[in-house]
């Protein structure tokens, strides 16, 4: 199921289906992003979007603290001033 139709309310409003939000694991009250690509409205939740970069950089910061790095870096750059 990967098409549905809904209606946009007056005020510009318009539902997800529950299928959508069940397939998606939307709860209610999570954030989503919309994005507007290529002429379409993209939806998705800013959870999903977060755990996919987090994923992304562990890849690349294999057995790094990427937060000690970036502190050292910034206290060394304060130090430089």
């Amino acid at each position: 199921m990967n098409e549905m139709r809904a209606k946009m309310t007056e005020n510009g409003r318009i539902v997800i289906p529950a299928a959508f939000r069940h397939q998606l694991h939307l709860e209610p009250g999570e954030e989503l992003v919309i994005r507007i690509d290529n002429d379409e409205l993209r939806v998705f939740s800013l959870k999903h979007s977060l755990k996919k970069a987090r994923l992304l950089v562990k890849k690349y910061a294999k057995n790094k603290n990427l937060v000690q790095e970036l502190k050292a870096l910034r206290k060394e750059d304060s130090e430089n001033e």
